[in-house]
């Protein structure tokens, strides 16, 4: 479940990139997968690989190259000794949503126009924790190529930020899937709504659970 690796140039460099196809030649439609900020290791990888095996090509880039090379985190290890902030921290600030979710994403969509293998113009996005509000931003930014968004137990999606995801609301014209965890300090209930009153007023097709 490695996938396969290649590199793809954007606005600030270039993205080392896992893509995972399904069995058999396609051609097949896109999906970009958006990192959590523990970063690419192989449990992204399995995930990606489900969302090939569903029938799609999966893009699973490197959030992070713009921090240069690093060592794969292991998040037992991170969370038992209490550094996740000190650790990420430096990784995590060398991105944002408007950087992976526009800046980023153009790079993707250009080289998923390269492969033979993908079918047609539209394509999904999905995100993890701080994946989430990138993919609601590509969402927003790329509205006549996304059709599907989904952010699972993604922080920061309506924020005061002039970048906030929620702001791009009227932009969104794809069908949208919110999964919001309890006791999220990074979505917390008052920000839940701001979101859902965002989306209720700009008509955007969604459906919000929280788990």
């Amino acid at each position: 479940m490695s996938g396969e690796t290649t590199e793809i140039r954007t606005k600030d460099g270039v993205c080392p990139t896992l893509v995972f196809t399904p069995s058999g030649s396609g051609p097949w439609p896109a999906v970009i997968f958006y990192m959590d900020g523990l970063a690419i290791r192989p449990t992204l990888s399995a995930m990606a690989q489900c969302i090939a095996d569903e029938g799609y090509v999966v893009l699973l880039p490197d959030l992070y190259y713009r921090a240069g090379p690093y060592q794969p985190f292991v998040p037992e290890e991170i969370f038992a000794a209490g550094n996740f902030r000190e650790v990420l921290g430096p990784y995590m600030g060398s991105t944002n949503a408007h950087k992976a979710g526009v800046d980023d994403t153009a790079g993707f969509i250009a080289y998923l126009e390269t492969r033979s293998d993908v079918k047609g113009k539209k394509i999904g996005v999905t995100g993890y924790c701080m994946g989430g509000a990138i993919a609601l931003t590509a969402a927003g930014a790329y509205p006549h190529r996304v059709a599907a968004a989904a952010s699972f137990h993604g922080g920061r999606l309506a924020t005061d930020d002039e970048t906030s995801p929620h702001l791009l609301a009227p932009k969104i014209k794809a069908e949208v899937y919110i999964a919001a965890a309890v006791e999220d300090g990074s979505y917390p209930p008052e920000m839940e709504a701001r979101l859902k009153t965002a989306f209720d007023e700009a008509g955007v097709n969604y459906r919000h659970e929280t788990y």
